[in-house]
């Protein structure tokens, strides 16, 4: 460690200051260092208050220091491990986050258009950007031995076969080529995945039984290589994101490929495109099932299975309630990201009114004066936090829900 790490700098030399987050064992620490430093003088701001990550503590902690000492931009300089940890320790204080992608899939920083692997231009952004209100995924889970705890989602969760697949990624092939690693794990993955089921339910209170090979909780909808799982995600709209991967053989594997490489690439940008996935059934297929709401409570029925969150794997679960926080943090981005989200998010409102159907934020807050808001955000948060995990799902609504997914099967064959 530096002299001066976890220290409190003086700001003098300017009338903001920055703090950074930083794992010290990534490449580019010593360019990042120069870089910032050079970046804060240019645009007024103080000598910048930089803070180590360590095993122990990936970012969580570092980011409550910097929120102490009052700060007025948090840089998080690493993975999206390393942004999911700090702001976690953000909570609610409104600062705003600059991103440096220094990890491997760096999704949350791909969808918010911030340059990776130019650490220069990604710290030019996180000074000088624009604040844009982006939603956070909170998760309560239950674990084998009936304990339970929250975590924060940015980017997205999965359970099952994706977070078997992390878990089987050679940390050393991750080091050589990055996220192709998730390539390679997911292709000696495969022949092994093993279906499970699950009863799940969201905003509507009906509960559903499915046979799944993973089921993934998104935030937003990009995955590494541009591939565009959810075409709906949109990571300001106060919606997640259900995804439901249902393969019933190689075949079936097959065409979850072609869903997400092919027609959510290629074709659904078109209205042809979208016209002739309609006429070859493509909206029909059962490989991959889509859904979106504010809250879902998932159980599994039988073995526990493995979890992940943002790509890191965090052991086995029997049970999570997934629940949207809108806009609770501030993400440093440029003004034409800025502007490309809110031309997105007047479309989707037009489409919603088209439809009869309110606006995201109408549907949350509407009427409330800032009082009122705060207050209705805290109770969501709160109830994220104290409500039993599906705890509301009962034995007999497994039941008739399997009785459901049984007759849907015998429809299919």
């Amino acid at each position: 460690m530096r002299a001066g790490d976890e220290q409190v700098t003086d700001a003098a030399g300017g009338s903001k200051r920055a703090a950074v987050i930083f794992n010290p064992i990534k490449e580019g620490v010593e360019e990042l260092r120069t870089v910032v430093t050079e970046v804060e003088r240019e645009h007024g701001f103080g000598p910048t208050l930089w803070l180590e990550t360590t095993p122990e503590d990936p970012g969580t902690g570092q980011a409550r220091k910097a929120v102490e000492e009052g700060v007025d931009l948090v840089i998080a300089a690493g993975g999206d491990g390393t942004v999911r940890a700090a702001v976690e320790g953000l909570e609610d204080s409104g600062i705003p986050v600059g991103l440096i992608p220094l990890g491997t899939g760096n999704l949350f920083a791909r969808n918010l258009d911030i340059p990776v692997n130019d650490i220069p231009a990604a710290t030019a952004l996180a000074f000088t950007g624009v604040d844009r209100a982006v939603d956070v995924l909170r998760a309560r889970v239950r674990r084998p031995d009936g304990t339970t705890h929250t975590e924060v989602s940015l980017v997205m969760s999965g359970i099952g076969f994706d977070a078997a697949m992390i878990a089987n990624t050679d940390p050393d092939l991750k080091k050589r080529v990055g996220w192709l690693a998730y390539v390679d794990a997911g292709i000696r993955a495969i022949p092994n995945s093993a279906p499970f089921r699950v009863a799940h339910r969201m905003d509507d209170g009906r509960t559903h039984r499915s046979r799944v090979a993973s089921v993934l909780i998104a935030n937003l909808g990009y995955l590494p290589g541009n591939i565009e799982l959810i075409p709906e995600a949109a990571i300001d709209d106060g919606r997640l994101d259900v995804v439901r991967l249902q393969p019933r053989n190689v075949w079936g594997w097959l065409m979850v490929w072609r869903k997400v490489a092919w027609e959510n690439r290629v074709l659904r940008k078109t209205a042809l495109g979208r016209q002739l996935i309609d006429l070859t059934g493509g909206n029909k297929r059962r490989e991959v099932v889509y859904a979106s709401g504010r809250t879902v409570d998932i159980v599994i029925d039988g073995e526990a299975q493995e979890f992940e969150i943002d790509g890191e794997e965090m052991g086995q679960i029997t049970a999570a309630r997934f629940a949207i926080d809108p806009k609770a943090l501030v993400v440093r981005v440029a003004e034409q990201t800025a502007e490309r989200a809110s031309e997105e998010a007047t479309e989707r409102a037009t489409e919603k009114a088209a439809a009869g159907e309110p606006p995201a934020d109408e549907e949350l807050d509407s009427e409330l004066d800032e009082a009122e808001l705060e207050a209705a955000e805290a109770a969501a948060e709160e109830a994220v936090a104290t409500q039993p995990v599906s705890g509301e799902i009962s034995t007999a609504e497994i039941a008739a829900a399997d009785v459901a997914a049984s007759e849907r099967d015998d429809a299919e064959r």
